[in-house]
């Protein structure tokens, strides 16, 4: 995750020279959380070095590490400053999506548990809001990343998204928000005329999911129990006649079209209801945000790479190239790596021993390095180091541009 920031040109020297140095105190400013055996949680942690940062870790062998915000002091020094002055200055707008949070719209899971049919939501999930984030507001630098069990991450990592105050992350996470209520409301999306721009293209990716996940693996319009919610979230004259339809027409394909052409009709009346059809897609697919992660400055998330203490699998970002083919349980576990490392070296890694040993210097560390590699994180890896350079370029180019201006004053 981002834990320097070469964002301020104040935090620059020899510009010309392409020398980046980040802020000496960003680093040291993180909050890191532990969660430690029997659920011991241990917040405001912080460390003024990498190398100090994995001691601490091999030292107390936490379950979980959580990241949170960059504070106006140290977050291990903020019982000895003056009230009120520790605050939270920055941190990354992120967003949890968790599945136990579609439990009324998924019939072969609930709770924590997952399976291929449900983890289409997530897919939808993903598509809907990283192209809102890219195209609605302008950010570029986006980690997805699985949570290690039942939902995904999103860090949006641009320093405009990074300093953006309570409010204006509130404002992200509403503008994003469409599917609102808690158990007791029954219908959850309701759409007004005209229909926003950003709605329309969210629709466009729930419309190519719909079919196979709701009607098939959900069998939305199968199951008379499915059927019945289905059609309280119509208007009444609507629900009437389709329930006469519908003991005719069995199959769960057809008894969509029924609805289709129901709501084909009903659309131009300006009349409230008159999107139903919309409204139950975005009901069953559209993403549902846990707000409060992403309103808050101060809110911990939990750091990619840590391993879920309940199934054992690794937090990997995950490649949005290969987003469709994309399987949860596939991912590497912690026991799967350590036998991975145990394995035998092949003659080629024995090779690049004996080279190390003619020449020690930094041999140890770069014999760390490669030792990922040997195991099933390596494209994981990759992808994390590729997100990272691709920051990197940007910043630089800023750099540039900001060097550029300056020298025609």
């Amino acid at each position: 995750m981002i834990l320097c920031s070469p964002g301020d040109t104040s935090a620059f020297t020899s510009v010309e020279g392409r020398i980046l140095q980040v802020q000496k105190n960003y680093f040291q400013n993180r909050e890191f959380s532990f969660t430690l055996k029997d659920d011991i949680y241990v917040r405001y942690q912080s460390f003024s070095t990498q190398t100090e940062l994995e001691k601490e870790m091999q030292k107390m062998n936490p379950y979980k590490i959580d990241i949170g915000a960059i504070y106006s002091h140290r977050p291990n020094q903020h019982n000895t400053v003056k009230s009120g002055t520790f605050q939270a200055l920055e941190k990354e707008l992120v967003f949890d999506i968790d599945m136990t949070d579609y439990d009324d719209v998924r019939s072969c899971c609930s709770a924590a548990d997952i399976c291929c049919k449900c983890w289409t939501l997530m897919t939808i999930a993903i598509h809907i809001l990283d192209r809102a984030l890219r195209e609605d507001f302008g950010f570029q630098h986006l980690l997805w990343v699985y949570s290690g069990r039942r939902g995904v991450h999103c860090w949006v990592c641009d320093e405009a998204a990074r300093k953006l105050s309570v409010a204006a992350r509130s404002a992200v996470a509403e503008y994003l928000s469409l599917v609102k209520g808690g158990e007791e409301t029954l219908k959850k999306v309701v759409l007004t005329d005209p229909i926003h721009p950003f709605i329309r293209e969210s629709l466009a990716v729930v419309e190519r999911y719909f079919p196979r996940y709701a009607l098939q693996e959900q069998d939305i319009l199968g199951r008379k129990e499915s059927v019945d919610k289905v059609l309280a979230l119509m208007p009444e004259d609507v629900r009437k006649e389709l329930q006469q339809d519908f003991q005719n027409e069995k199959k769960p394909e057809n008894r969509w079209k029924l609805v289709k052409e129901q709501a084909n009709r009903k659309q131009g009346t300006a009349k409230r209801g008159q999107y139903f059809e919309k409204e139950i897609m975005l009901q069953y697919c559209y993403p549902r945000l846990d707000v409060n992660v992403s309103k808050g400055v101060n809110h911990l998330l939990k750091s990619p790479f840590s391993v879920h203490p309940k199934t054992g699998r690794i937090s990997v970002p995950m490649d949005l190239k290969e987003l469709e083919t994309f399987d949860p349980f596939a991912v590497p576990t912690i026991s799967q790596i350590c036998e991975e490392l145990d394995r035998p070296r092949t003659e080629e890694e024995k090779s690049e021993d004996t080279k190390e040993k003619e020449n020690e210097k930094d041999a140890a560390e770069r014999r760390k390095i490669r030792d990922y590699k040997r195991t099933s994180l390596a494209k994981y890896v990759k992808y994390f180091d590729q997100f990272l350079e691709k920051m990197a370029r940007s910043w630089k180019g800023e750099l540039l541009k900001k060097s550029d201006l300056q020298k025609d004053f």
